[in-house]
Order: C-alpha cells, then sequence, then structure tokens
C-alpha cells in the first residue's frame, strides 16, 4: 500500500480568493424557498449570504430547539464539556456560536453542535441559532466541522465507522470516495474494532496502522466486510499484547505507557523506511512474535525511555 506523499499548499495572494462583499451578499434565488420551508417549521431566517470563501448560499436561521437533533453518526457527548458550556453561556449570558444544520425528514441535522445543542437544552432554551446549508452532504464532514472539542483516536473512529455503515446503506460508492470525510484508513478498521471492544486502547495501535492501512477501492459495503475482519485481528493482537502488559505488571513495572513500549517492541516495520506494507502480514507478525516476548528481559528503565502514545481512552 503506497504511503500518501504530502502535496505543498501553494501560498494565495493576499485578498486574491473567494467572494467580494458585495457578491457575499448578493440575492440567490434559492434563499426564499429555504426561508419559506424554515418558517414552515417553526423557525424564522435572520439573514442569507453567500460563503465568503466558496460562494455557496447559507441562511442565519432561528429554530425551535426540539426541532434540532445531532447526527447520528456523532461520538457520544462529553457531559463535563455540556456542563463548561453551560457555565461560559450562562457567564457571559449569550450563545454566540451557532451550529450548522442541515433539514433532514422535516426537522433538522447538526453535524458539529451536539455539545452546543446539549448545553442549550439543558439550560431550557426555547430557540437555537443555526447556519442553515443547503447541501445534505454536509453532514457527513462532521470531523472537519468540528472544532468545539478535540477528538480523540476512540471518538474519530467511532464517528468513521458510524458513518461508513450510514453510506453503505445508501450504496454511496466507494470507501475511497470518502477519503475527505473519514480523514485516516485506520478510524475505520478502530472503529469497527471500538463496536466490539469499547475499552480498546486504539492510540497504542494507531502509528502503526497508518503505515500499513489504507483507503479500499472497493464498495462501502463491502469495504466494511473487510474492515470488520481487519478489526477481528486488531483484537487479537490487543488479547496478546494484554497479557504481555499483565505479566510485566506482575513484575512490578508501572508506567501510562506500557501498552504501546509493548507494540513498539513487536512492531517489524518500526525502523523500516519502506512505504508500502501488508496489513495481514505487518499484524501476524506481530501476533507471533507478542507470543515469544520475553518479560523477564524488560526493565523499567527500558520502558522509562519511550512515550509512545497515551493511554486516552
Amino acid at each position: 500500500m503506497a504511503k500518501r506523499k504530502a502535496t505543498r499548499r501553494k501560498k494565495a495572494a493576499p485578498a486574491s480568493v473567494g467572494l467580494t462583499t458585495e457578491e457575499v451578499r448578493g440575492a440567490d434565488p434559492r434563499a426564499r424557498e429555504l426561508a419559506a420551508q424554515v418558517e414552515r417549521d417553526g423557525g424564522v431566517v435572520v439573514g442569507a449570504y453567500h460563503d465568503p470563501f466558496g460562494g455557496s448560499l447559507v441562511l442565519l436561521v432561528a429554530l425551535p430547539i426540539e426541532r434540532v437533533e445531532p447526527t447520528p453518526y456523532q461520538r457520544d457527548p462529553s457531559d463535563a464539556h455540556i456542563k463548561r458550556l453551560m457555565t461560559v453561556i450562562e457567564k457571559v449570558g449569550r450563545f454566540l456560536d451557532p451550529v450548522v444544520v442541515i433539514r433532514h425528514d422535516g426537522g433538522y441535522w447538526t453535524p458539529n453542535g451536539n455539545h452546543r445543542l446539549q448545553a442549550m437544552r439543558k439550560l431550557g432554551a426555547k430557540t437555537i441559532v443555526g447556519l442553515l446549508v443547503p447541501e445534505p452532504e454536509v453532514a457527513f464532514k462532521i470531523l472537519a466541522l468540528n472544532t468545539e472539542k478535540a477528538h480523540n483516536v476512540k471518538e474519530k473512529s467511532l464517528e468513521t465507522i458510524r458513518m461508513a455503515r450510514a453510506l453503505a446503506e445508501r450504496k454511496a460508492g466507494k470507501e475511497s470516495d470518502y477519503a475527505f470525510e473519514f480523514e485516516q484508513a485506520p478510524h475505520l478498521t478502530l472503529g469497527a474494532a471500538y463496536e466490539e471492544r469499547r475499552s480498546l486502547s486504539g492510540g497504542a495501535y494507531h502509528p502503526v496502522l497508518r503505515r500499513i492501512d489504507d483507503f479500499l477501492d472497493e464498495p462501502m459495503a463491502k469495504a466494511l466486510g473487510e474492515r470488520e475482519r481487519r478489526a477481528i485481528k486488531v483484537l487479537r493482537l490487543d488479547d496478546a499484547v494484554s497479557k504481555i502488559v499483565e505479566a510485566l505488571k506482575k513484575r512490578g513495572l508501572t508506567s501510562p505507557y506500557l501498552k504501546p513500549f509493548v507494540v513498539a517492541r513487536i512492531n517489524p516495520i518500526r525502523f523500516s523506511k519502506a512505504t508500502e506494507f501488508d496489513f495481514d502480514e505487518v499484524i501476524d507478525k506481530m501476533i507471533a512474535s507478542a507470543g515469544k516476548f520475553n518479560v523477564d528481559r524488560v526493565k523499567q528503565e527500558d520502558v522509562a525511555k519511550i512515550g509512545g502514545a497515551p493511554m486516552e481512552e
């Protein structure tokens, strides 16, 4: 699997891209139809404009809060983050960050504002303000749009596999067609693994998976089957690694990085400069190496030398 080369961004000349201020506020015949629909839904349109970068139509709307729901693909909301948002909104006395919304089945979905939505609901708000975009495919841009709370590996992976399952039901093209939405192929494999084992420490396996796992040029349904197969292999590897970690703990070794340490030790491509690897070959070698791992040869100072991926889960 070829490793993608980073593309260098061309430097844009100052003030050379997008719309002028007059073009941003220019009339759009679609706005009237969308506005009428919003009003039939019990909302109001505060204003309409064209996005200054891409020129897409956007409506600033106020919607009854009960008409807005998060897309079903999103990570589970964090109670702690919701409470922090509630505190900030109350202290400032303002809700200044509209959610992005699309219309769906007579209501509205937000792909990136669930924490803000839940905070406003818990505060007893009647209305929420959103940026309504006409294109329903924005619902699948969750990872790119979400900036209110950083995702960890577990959250990204679960969101990605949920999106993949929804796209498979819609028979919406190949997995490789959604590289932007999914961001990284390992999120799909780890997402399928997390569905089976929520306690998986995916951060420990993510670095090696980034080198051996790539997007599949297969229809979504078929690709999902392959993701589930790969997830089973990752879970087998995790079982073997977890046994080693427990043995190291019994010997008195302590570190939050024990699992990344073991994964690094059994990683056959750790020092390889190659850019193409076979997924099954690498994982099988790691499982075999785990079976031969000698815990008696590991010293506390060996573990201390490695930082590894933090155990965020």
